[in-house]
């Protein structure tokens, strides 16, 4: 019964490693936000890219329960990751404002 018990029990961090590219790309995209000279509509693009070196990177030095299996996924994992990082900023912006 213990057995059954702790193989039910396995945890599965897949979400953390989403969360720690968009936590990533969130401060590179503040980091190219504050340099004049990059206007404001670049930086989704470049927290995507970001995100998609990031995933690659994670895949490559085998990161514990990364969420993808070849190189192709692990792009989009990133990609989309870096994405969110940027959706997660206009959350925030959208919250102030309104408050």
């Amino acid at each position: 019964m213990k057995e059954k018990i702790k193989e039910g029990f396995k945890m599965n961090f897949e979400f953390a490693s989403y969360f720690a590219i968009s936590v990533l790309c969130f401060g590179i995209g503040l980091l190219f936000k504050a340099i004049p000279q990059i206007a404001d509509k670049w930086i989704p693009v470049i927290c995507f890219f970001s995100g998609c070196i990031l995933g690659a990177v994670a895949f490559t030095i085998g990161v514990p329960d990364f969420p993808a299996n070849d190189i192709i996924n692990a792009l989009a994992v990133g990609g989309w990751s870096g994405l969110g990082s940027v959706g997660i900023h206009q959350v925030y912006k959208q919250l102030k404002k309104g408050a």
